[in-house]
């Protein structure tokens, strides 16, 4: 495909994901690593590769002289021997930059640079390492206090929270973090709700992409589960939260650093919504492994394609959902022989059984697809493979990963004691499922003896489709509705059932916020109060018939709920999630015609509209 040849500093798990693309387009790959076996090289088999360091100048020259276009893995290289190389090299291009690498090397220059530019950030400060200068950081951040190592930490190593300033823990946290050795700076604790990620690619052109917003979930600062895309939790939240933080990681992207290829962009949402970045990658993160299944190009395809100038792939999520839970070792790193065959490098008995039965797991679960890295030696903390799994919905990719969590749990105690790294708990009959799909909704509680047989249908005929079952009052409670309305879509709704009782404004009224398909149900309101008068549900059938040109909403017999759930059921059956995101735009546009026929009616008035 590409007469260009990529030089790869690092042969990690990164690098062996970045190979395995490189070889669907025929792209020739050299690796700069320790070793022969190492992750990356055993994709492609290749004489070329070069066994060293990446943080060796002889060898990042050597690499060089083999290949037209330098990338990293990993950000902890020699940049004093790629500016070499740049000088030296004139023709071999290398993505990201070494501006870039050497900015965000250093976390506290990272964060100063990301300040400068406007970029969200929380408070933070250069501190020295002793008990004074860290004291006197607390004073002014307060505690708890996040001190981290500048240079040299990822994966939770050089991250220290100090919760008190009594000189054991302050001493603790200096020998923690080197001992002095290291230079450290201090930010302000963030009292996050959320932690998310956003993976953005810029090609050679200064054209910029972003995948979906995802929800990461830690565990001793290391990314342990990704739920993608990123769900809103309530109808409360901003409906354009995960919008907002895919500008955000562009935004940064595009103002703080050069070059090609993909960043990954770690940030914090607070409880009042705003958006905080933590860190950047410039390089594939951990974050986007998910894309390799579940988008139309992966976070791999597309590094390659930007830093080799070619067109770059479409970042949308071709799946409902999906899920990506990371194996990490357990293990203290002390080795210990498996067969008579094994070498002494072998990873410890236990880590090897947690990942073999994680793979047979994954291997039987639909949707799932286990990666391995091929390291020969596991050790706590260490990333030996990840498992990603894709579904229609969250609510069946946590269905799916529960059997994985499980398997965790056996081997190293309660992992799911952290409820946000859970799966979801069995669905309760006559409880509302968490993640939901087809959202039931009523004026008032008096209508619920007809909607109910749509709950009695889904739960009885279809127990694998989620939903919920809700009151929102068009007349008595109209911002609930405003806010059900606009946050259905990103809570990863796709149907909505909507009863139309006496005013018979619900059905319409949701339809004209949202681009997810109601389907209304007129009310008999005689029938639901047993009393006389009303209209026999006529009224509310016409209400919803005779809804304005643009704004569609599907409609059943009068209290017929179950034709209105087996509707649901064939709407989703066909539905295609981009065509959601269409149809808010199309509202969109209709509101601006709106707003344009206000304003010439307030400048020519309402006697010469129509004139």
């Amino acid at each position: 495909m590409s007469p260009k040849v990529v030089g790869i500093l690092g042969g990690g798990q990164l690098g062996r994901m970045l190979a395995a693309s490189a070889s669907l387009l025929n792209i020739p790959v050299v690796v700069l690593d320790v070793g022969v076996d190492a992750p990356a090289k055993q994709i492609i088999a290749s004489s070329s590769h070069i066994d060293g360091s990446f943080r060796d100048k002889e060898k990042i020259a050597e690499l060089a002289s083999r290949v037209d276009v330098l990338t990293v893995e990993i950000e902890h290289v020699d940049v004093e021997a790629l500016e070499t190389v740049q000088e030296s090299h004139p023709n071999v291009s290398i993505h990201p930059s070494p501006s870039t690498i050497r900015l965000i090397q250093d976390k506290f220059f990272q964060k100063e640079h990301l300040s400068s530019v406007g970029c969200p950030l929380g408070p933070f400060q250069a501190v020295d390492a002793t008990p004074e200068a860290i004291t006197q950081a607390a004073k002014e951040l307060g505690l708890p206090l996040m001190l981290k190592s500048r240079t040299m930490a990822y994966d939770g190593r050089g991250n220290y929270l100090l919760r008190s300033l009594d000189s054991e823990s302050i001493a603790t946290a200096i020998k923690f973090l080197g001992s002095g050795s290291r230079k450290l700076y201090a930010e302000k604790w963030v009292p996050f709700v959320k932690e998310l990620a956003v993976m953005v690619v810029r090609g050679l052109d200064e054209t910029v992409a972003s995948y979906p917003a995802v929800e990461t979930i830690h565990r001793d600062n290391i990314c342990h589960l990704v739920w993608a895309p990123f769900r809103l939790s309530d109808i409360d939240q901003d409906p354009a939260l995960p919008t907002k933080a895919e500008r955000v990681a562009r935004e940064a992207v595009e103002k703080a650093f050069k070059g090609a290829g993909v960043f990954g962009v770690e940030m914090f949402l607070l409880n009042n919504g705003e958006i905080l970045i933590n860190e950047i990658a410039p390089r594939p993160h951990n974050s986007g492994h998910y894309t390799i299944e579940a988008c139309e190009s992966s976070q791999y395809d597309n590094h390659l394609r930007a830093i080799l100038g070619l067109p770059l792939g479409s970042t949308r999520i071709k799946v409902g959902a999906a899920g990506m839970l990371n194996i990490l070792g357990s293990s203290d790193g002390q080795s210990s022989k498996i067969s008579e065959s094994s070498s002494p490098s072998s990873s410890s008995f236990a880590d090897d059984l947690l990942i073999e039965k994680l793979t047979h797991i994954a291997l039987s679960t639909p949707g799932a697809s286990p990666h391995l890295y091929g390291k020969a030696q596991s050790r706590k903390g260490r990333k030996m493979g990840h498992i990603t799994i894709v579904g229609t919905s969250d609510a069946e990719v946590r269905e799916r990963m529960a059997p994985l969590l499980s398997c965790l749990s056996e081997f190293e105690g309660d992992v799911q004691g952290d409820q946000a790294s859970s799966p979801d708990p069995p669905h309760l009959l006559g409880y509302s499922h968490p993640h939901p799909v087809i959202s039931i909704i009523m004026g008032s509680d008096s209508d619920l003896p007809v909607l109910l047989p749509a709950a009695q249908i889904l739960t009885k005929h279809f127990p694998s489709i989620p939903f919920e079952v809700t009151l929102v009052s068009a007349h008595r409670t109209p911002l609930r509705l405003v806010n059900f309305a606009k946050s259905a879509a990103g809570r990863g709704v796709k149907v909505i059932i909507a009863g139309a009782g006496g005013a018979a404004h619900l059905p319409g009224m949701v339809a004209s916020l949202t681009g997810v398909p109601v389907v209304g149900v007129p009310v008999d309101s005689k029938s639901v109060s047993g009393s006389g008068g009303g209209l026999g549900g006529v009224d509310a059938m016409w209400s919803i018939l005779q809804m304005p040109r643009g704004i569609p909403v599907a409609t059943v017999a009068i209290n017929n709920s179950t034709n209105a759930a087996l509707l649901a059921v064939r709407i989703i059956s066909a539905g295609k999630p981009q065509l959601v995101i269409q149809m808010e735009e199309y509202l969109r546009r209709l509101g601006e015609e709106v707003e344009t026929k206000v304003d010439v009616m307030n400048r020519v008035g309402w006697a010469g509209y129509n004139k």
